[in-house]
């Protein structure tokens, strides 16, 4: 029943009441029952007083249970989205991010003052190479933040995320991802929509292995969404290539396709400008990648590419071309690269990863003589890695990985050697929060 209502009520009682003792009180003298009816009556006017308060004390407490429930309520829909506050400009914030500590011993391969994969350049047999070295890092430690403000015209969204791996030293502040999204649309930096790391095998190390790529590009993206299992996205790229004056951004495209619920395919293609102070050349290539869950627990990962003419989204190739004295293209390189891997979670805690990558440049007699040290340009590169992670409880992991791999250049240093080995073991630590 409404408050209000039974307060008009008890009001009009009381009053009747109090008519009825007045009556009651010039007619005592008349008749003695009277009096005792007058008595009741009185107590009866306490009970429904003390009935009154009560009713107040429980519409207020009502009140500010609905208050504290509506907090509650806001406070776990903000919990359950990782929300932590609101901006100045009204938008929810979600931060995120780990703190990594990586351990890499190399046995054989890279120079003593980089850390991370560097297959491609690592030192020719018996030339100048490095060994036993021990290094350590925290550069990859990351920090990122999720926006989203609801508007009448739907939600726009953005994302900012850094780590330290920026410059030739590391331990530089570098911006990873910087984009806003509304609608279909996005904007800004972030995965390369024809080099992503969706196919990618796990990797310890921070910058992935030969066969992959692990890119990021500032760019202008639309999705076009056909169904729940399908969807097309186009983006133009600025793929930070410094050995082309860009004149025109790269135009890529992808496919994505859930083939069964647990078989995704991902088909690429992209198509840039090469261009030097005299000359341009087209650049393109084509890539797919295949994901297959064979159990709920077993993962396969397949990627491809075959590129001509381009050494800015897929790692560790060669350059894309070469010039002569007049700035004009001689030829292209032309490669094609391969990575795959399985997943085994072997439960809760305990995950672990065997996998291959490898890259093989076509032989081009024109590109290879027109190159000025043939032995930093490779015929091919191949790396096989192990890992295993392990999370004790939830925000913590524990990786160990190790990886072998050689590359065989197109030619060969004074002692004669064309190949260079990269054998090491990796370590990492992060907290996730």
């Amino acid at each position: 029943m409404n408050t209000h209502n039974k307060f008009f009520k008890v009001k009009t009682l009381l009053l009747a009441m109090g008519v009825c003792s007045t009556a009651l009180t010039h007619a005592q003298d008349v008749n003695p029952e009277i009096e005792q009816l007058r008595n009741e009556i009185n107590e009866l006017r306490q009970l429904l007083n003390q009935q009154t308060q009560q009713q107040q004390q429980q519409a207020v407490q009502l009140q500010n249970y609905q208050e504290e429930k509506a907090q509650h309520a806001a406070k776990d829909h903000l919990a359950q989205r990782g929300s932590l506050a609101l901006t100045k400009g009204g938008a929810e914030i979600s931060v995120y991010g780990n703190v990594r500590a990586d351990l890499q011993y190399q046995i054989e391969g890279g120079p003593a003052s980089r850390i991370y994969n560097q297959i491609s350049t690592v030192a020719l047999d018996g030339v100048n190479e490095n060994s036993d070295n021990l290094k350590s890092t925290l550069s990859a430690t990351r920090l990122g933040f999720d926006f989203k403000t609801p508007t009448q015209v739907g939600d726009v969204g953005g994302k900012l995320e850094v780590d330290f791996l920026g410059g030739s030293s590391l331990d530089t502040l570098r911006i990873r991802h910087a984009y806003l999204t509304y609608g279909n649309w996005l904007i800004g930096q972030t995965w390369s929509n024809f080099a992503p790391v969706d196919f990618m095998p796990e990797v310890v190390d921070a910058l992935g292995f030969v066969g992959g790529s692990v890119k990021r590009t500032p760019q202008l993206r639309y999705t076009q969404k056909l169904n729940a299992d399908t969807n097309f996205v186009y983006a133009l790229e600025d793929p930070k290539d410094s050995s082309s004056d860009m004149r025109l951004p790269a135009l890529t495209a992808r496919l994505n396709h859930k083939i069964v619920d647990n078989l995704s395919l991902g088909a690429r293609a992209m198509v840039t400008e090469k261009r030097t102070k005299a000359d341009e050349q087209t650049a393109w290539g084509v890539g797919v990648g295949l994901k297959y869950d064979v159990t709920p627990t077993t993962t396969l990962k397949a990627d491809y590419y075959h590129v001509n003419g381009d050494s800015s989204f897929v790692s560790w190739t060669n350059q894309g071309f070469v010039t002569d004295a007049n700035n004009q293209i001689l030829e292209t390189n032309e490669f094609d690269s391969i990575t795959l891997g399985i997943t085994q979670q072997f439960n809760e805690k305990l995950r672990g990863t065997l996998a291959y990558g490898y890259m093989k440049a076509d032989k081009n007699d024109r590109y290879i003589n027109a190159l000025a040290d043939k032995t930093k340009a490779n015929k091919d590169l191949w790396q096989a890695w192990g890992n295993v992670f392990y999370s004790p409880v939830k925000p913590l992991s524990f990786g160990v990985e190790y990886v072998y791999g050689e590359r065989e250049a197109f030619g060969a240093a004074p002692n004669g050697s064309k190949t260079g080995e990269d054998n090491r073991v990796n370590a990492v630590a992060m907290y996730n929060f």
